[in-house]
């Protein structure tokens, strides 16, 4: 059997790893690509030993580039979660660590011209429509991985990679509160639906008989806790205007306690089925919003500081993420302007990932 090879750069972005294609590499047809992106990372078998997944969410994620038709942006960026015993691809959501190698891998595709000393690239999130500005370390017009900047979760250092997401709320939805309120009960629980860079349900911790604090390993086992979290997130799926999300990874789910060590909030996020090792970027630009908005379930627990910008820090089981807020507010509520990050990321190797010639020659 004659094997199809297509080219890709195997990077880091963040906290999760991904093949990054060309997506010129690859097939129009959207029910072909599935069955491409699945083969190539051996989904459909947990251990996903067939392929190129890592065997966890955040290692079975794909990104597809392509030059940008708009008239600010210069990348498109097409995300795709791949589930890794399902065999099924999800186009819905979008991945800011995954999001993080963008800048890189299009300089390294030749998509983006370097400069000398730092390289803004400007991206443009085709699963979310949002914008980004990446800043990419590129001294000698040459992309540096090796850096002093550190992120939790990531052993090790690494160069800065500064996110600026635009126009991040509303990513589905086209609403700050998908349902109209702050807060809505499902199954007897404060819930609050929103939708800033990704879609998102939250709930107290307190509300699930948890303190916030537990470990990723501890969560993992209380298998009850994500039967009501996944019953909740089914209800509030069709509350939000998005359907039936029984196979879709969005809305994703976050559980909030007080902070412990001075940040702004204490977070375990669900990505949903499973504990995430450590935040997800878009998460944690929807949990901030979350914050920073009037009479959701996390305006009695969070410690937000006053003034614009706002820094927000979140504690997350493997440490913190920060995010830098430029916000404003209007009659509609709660305007974000931009919200700032700062991830890593580095290439792992870039060459062919081979799959069965009948499944795309």
């Amino acid at each position: 059997m004659r094997q199809t090879d297509i080219p890709c750069i195997l990077m880091r972005g963040g906290t999760s790893r991904a093949p990054y294609f060309n997506a010129a590499d690859l097939p129009r047809q959207r029910e072909t690509l599935s069955e491409v992106l699945v083969a190539a990372m051996g989904a459909g078998s947990p251990l996903q030993v067939d392929g190129i997944g890592g065997a966890q969410p955040t290692t079975s994620k794909v990104a597809m580039l392509s030059p940008s038709s708009d008239g600010w942006a210069e990348v498109d960026f097409f995300f795709a979660q791949v589930h890794t015993e399902r065999g099924e691809v999800d186009f819905s959501p979008s991945c800011g660590n995954i999001l993080s190698g963008v800048g890189p891998a299009a300089l390294e595709m030749g998509l983006v011209e370097a400069r000398d000393g730092e390289t803004p690239v400007r991206i443009r999130n085709t699963n979310t429509g949002a914008f980004i500005e990446a800043i990419v370390q590129t001294p000698d017009r040459q992309v540096r991985y090796d850096g002093d900047a550190r992120i939790d979760g990531v052993p090790g250092t690494a160069a800065p990679v500064i996110l600026n997401f635009m126009n991040v709320v509303g990513s589905k939805t086209g609403a700050l509160f998908p349902t109209g309120s702050p807060v809505d009960v499902i199954d007897e629980t404060d819930i609050t639906c929103m939708d800033v860079a990704v879609p998102m349900v939250f709930g107290r911790a307190a509300d699930f008989g948890l303190s916030g604090t537990e470990t990723r390993e501890e969560i993992e086992a209380d298998r009850p806790l994500f039967d009501r979290l996944e019953s909740i997130r089914l209800i509030a799926g069709e509350l939000m205007g998005l359907g039936d999300v029984t196979h879709s990874v969005v809305p994703r789910c976050a559980l909030l306690a007080p902070p412990r060590h001075g940040g702004a909030i204490t977070g375990r996020y669900f990505t949903p089925w499973t504990a995430h090792p450590s935040y997800a970027v878009t998460g944690a630009i929807c949990t901030g919003a979350c914050l920073l908005s009037a009479g959701t379930v996390a305006a009695d627990l969070a410690r937000v500081p006053d003034g614009n910008p706002v820094p927000v820090r979140i504690e997350h089981v493997s440490g913190v993420i920060d995010v830098l807020f430029d916000v404003d507010r209007d009659s509609t509520g709660l305007v974000v302007k931009s919200a700032g990050l700062l991830r890593t990321a580095r290439k792992l190797m870039s060459g062919v990932v081979s799959i069965p010639g009948d499944i795309w020659k």
